[in-house]
Formats: structure tokens, sequence, C-alpha cells
């Protein structure tokens, strides 16, 4: 049996600022409206005996990872790990990797799928699969060789060895991690050499061994890890003590550049990491000047240049090589040749604990979503969406009241001691310090206006007294 592993943690900091902390690369939407994640598991498809699909994530996203997961794989029986913090890929595959020996024995054989690529071709991906599943039956650790198309510096690379008889799989030789661009065009000009994918294949049982021989701490910390976890249904909770203790290091380093039992078969599939906006705009048509876009655009002796919007119409002007990614509450303007550097908006605006580094405009909940309309001085003014049947806490604000207003649906409101129907085109409102509660009670979509005011509006004014979500 084939247990694909999801590894669903990446930040995306050079996708900024569509992928943020609460919202990162996997769950960004591409230009046919789904998610890098929600494609991971598409491509498997065609691949054969999957009981059951694992997935590690970030706690704040077992929510929204579920709600993905809604709309696409439901044939398949989801488990999501949920990680208390970020510790890198080793502690993530070995703790995924405890989980599919788990509960499915010692010759369960593992996929690992980082959920930020993007593979469009299901039918190669699945053949190349069938490959290294070969490869892994006989006790190997594979990884997916990606053949080069040209000198890319930001990608580790692996060196093909000797074939593997009767497979169509190779030894590998050595990694080697972002080359200088000479030896990566050397690199290229050999044809020995394949870009590190991050995929992996093997069977759990032959992972484990490995990790205990080459970094037994690893291998010792995740299996308390895993003994104490908490598995409520589909999800599993690690304890944060434990899983912090855990090293911060990648499955490369930690354990395939140190083992004698690696193999690498070659990608017979297009692939891309998707790893900055220039991967973005390959992925839309250029018109005669070689500008992309995605949104309302106008391009005026403009070339080369790509343009996301949302909501509002942008337009460039004399421009060559110019990205231009804009949102509600931000707008990011970079040349073509320092795409990469985007990364580091991201790090300036965590350091300074800007808000559009952790949140979008939009911000999805366990019970829908709220979006912040507009905000001044002693105001706030959200629209709130509460799906059917869900409710948001009960809960109190020290420094807020609000005022909400539903333009459709039917919210059951708790405030204080009462608890009343409001309907569409009626109002409440909620005095500061009032324990309260909004549910949508309807078979529709809830959708309010609320006015906050009070003297500070940050999100964590609330104190939660009950909650079906279990968050505290």
């Amino acid at each position: 049996m084939l247990i694909p592993l999801i590894l669903s943690g990446g930040s995306g900091t050079r996708l900024w600022p569509v992928s943020r902390q609460a919202h990162p690369k996997p769950f960004i939407k591409l230009a046919d409206g789904r998610s890098l994640l929600q494609k991971t598991v598409d491509r498997l498809a065609d691949v054969e005996d999957i009981p059951e699909i694992i997935t590690v994530t970030n706690r704040e996203h077992f929510f929204v990872t579920r709600d993905e997961y809604a709309t696409v794989g439901a044939a398949y029986r989801h488990l999501l790990v949920l990680e208390p913090s970020a510790r890198n890929t080793a502690p993530a595959v070995a703790i995924g990797t405890l989980a599919a020996l788990a509960r499915h024995g010692n010759d369960a054989t593992v996929l690992v799928l980082p959920a930020d690529h993007l593979v469009e071709d299901h039918a190669a991906f699945a053949a190349t699969v069938a490959d290294a599943c070969i490869l892994a039956e006989e006790d190997l650790l594979v990884t997916f060789g990606i053949k080069p198309t040209y000198p890319e510096t930001g990608f580790g690379y692996i060196e093909r060895g000797e074939p593997v008889p009767g497979t169509a799989g190779f030894r590998v030789a050595r990694f080697t991690e972002k080359p200088e661009a000479e030896v990566a065009a050397q690199m290229l000009a050999s044809g020995r050499f394949y870009w590190n994918s991050g995929m992996f294949c093997f069977r759990a049982s032959a992972f484990l061994e490995e990790l205990a021989q080459h970094v037994p701490e690893i291998a010792e910390q995740a299996r308390r890890c895993w003994d104490a976890a908490r598995v409520e249904g589909e999800r599993v909770d690690l304890s944060p003590d434990l899983f912090d203790a855990l090293p911060d290091i990648s499955i490369d380093y930690a354990v395939m550049e140190k083992s004698d039992r690696v193999a690498m078969v070659p990608a017979a599939f297009g692939w891309s990491d998707i790893g900055s906006w220039t991967a973005v705009s390959a992925l839309v048509e250029a018109d005669a000047s070689g500008n992309r876009a995605q949104g309302e655009c106008m391009f005026v002796d403009s070339a080369n240049c790509y343009v996301q919007s949302s909501g509002r119409i942008v337009a460039a002007v004399g421009l060559d090589g110019v990205m231009i990614v804009d949102t509600p509450d931000a707008l990011l303007v970079a040349h073509h040749d320092h795409v990469q550097d985007v990364k580091k908006v991201a790090q300036q605006l965590r350091l300074a604990n800007h808000e559009t580094y952790k949140l979008h405009r939009t911000v999805l909940r366990p019970w829908g979503s709220y979006t912040v309309l507009e905000e001044g001085p002693g105001f706030k003014i959200k629209r709130i969406v509460v799906k059917p049947g869900s409710a948001l806490s009960l809960q109190m604000h020290y420094h807020r009241s609000e005022h909400w207003v539903v333009v459709s649906g039917t919210a059951m409101v708790t405030n204080g001691e009462e608890q009343m129907l409001v309907r569409t085109n009626e109002s409440t409102f909620i005095p500061a310090g009032h324990k309260h509660r909004l549910e949508n009670p309807g078979k529709l979509d809830l959708v309010m206006i609320e006015v906050q005011s009070g003297g500070y509006l940050g999100e964590d004014d609330i104190v939660r007294f009950e909650d079906k979500y279990g968050r505290g």
C-alpha cells in the first residue's frame, strides 16, 4: 500500500503579499482557482492503492486544511498531524512516517510530497511513482530528480550514480546544495545532475532504520512525540514541549545525504516549486510583448511585465521586466531580477510585527471568515460570513463594543443573559464587557456588517469561555 505524506508547512515568504503567515503558500489560489494543496491531492488521481493520506501541517491551519480537503480528495481517508511550531522537514517526515507505520504496518510505502509544488501531468507522475515504489521495495530511500533546464542556483542538485539493475533508477553519487552560477552551469552541461525536488519514496521501516542510524536523537524524540500525541478522529495534536525539542533540520541534511541506501528516479513529468513570482507568472500566457496578467490590467509601452490584481485595475506604463502584485491591503512592485528578495520584505514586516506579514484583509476562521472593510482611530468595520450550522465562540471584549447588522440570513445572538434571533435588515448592540456569541442556525451563509468602537480594537482583545473548535 502507498501512503502519501503531504508536508504543508512552507511559509512561502517569496510570494508575499499573497502568501502570509496565517494563509501561506500551500493555500494560495492559482489562476484556475485551485490551491497548491488541492493540486497536490489532484495529482494522486492515477496512483493506485492509497488507503489514507497523512498531512503534516501547523496546528493553526487545521480548519483551513480540512476545508480544502472537503472540496478535493473526498475519496481518501485523511489524517492531519498538527505541528505546534515549525521544525523543518526531518521532524515532519519522521513523525508522519511513524504515523504511517502505526496505522498501516512495516510494509507501508510512504510517498513524501511537499504541498507547495506544481505537477500538471498526472499520468506521468503516477508512472514515476510506480518506478519509485519498485526501488522502495528493495529498501532504498528514493528521491525524485528533475532534469534541469537551466543553471538554477536556488535549488539543490543530485548527481546520478550507477544504474540500479532492473529498475528505472540510479544510485545517488552525491548531493550539492545551491551551487554558484558557474558550478550550476557545469552541472547542467555534464548531464549527470538533477534538481532535488524534495519528493521521496521509501518503506516506513527502511526510513526509520536510517533515521535511527544517522540521527538517533531525532528518531528517539520523534518516537516520544508520536507516542504522546493526542489522536481524535482525523486530528493528531503533538505535544508542544516534546515537538519543540526536535532539531530544526531538513530531511536531506539529516538522512538523505548520509545514507548509503539512497537512489534516484528521474521524473517523467514537468515540475515547478512555485518558488517566486517568476514561477507564478510562467503559468500565465504572455502577450506579444511578453506581458502576463491576472485580473484587470492595462499595459502601455511595457514589456516582459507581470501584473496580478484583485478588485481594481492596474496600469503599467513604460515598464520592462517589472512584477506588480496588488492585494486589498498590500502592493508589491519588484524588478524581475530581484524577485528572490521579496522574502526580505516579509522578514522586515515580521520583525516589525506588521499585520500584513500575518493576515490578509479577509481572514479565514473555522466558522467562516471576516473582511476588514475600513478602520481608523476608535473604529473598525468588518464583513462577517458565518457558515450554516457554525458558531463563533462565547466570548467577551474588554475594550470594544460591537454593533451587528444582518445583511442576509438569520443570526442567533447571545447577548449577556439574553438570546434572540436577528433577521435580515435587523441589528443588535453588544456592549464592552458582555458575554456574547453569534450563531448561524440556517442553511445559507449568514452575512453581517460589524461596526466596532473603542479605545483598542486588536484581535487579541478576546476572552473565550466556550468554543466548539477547541481554541483557547
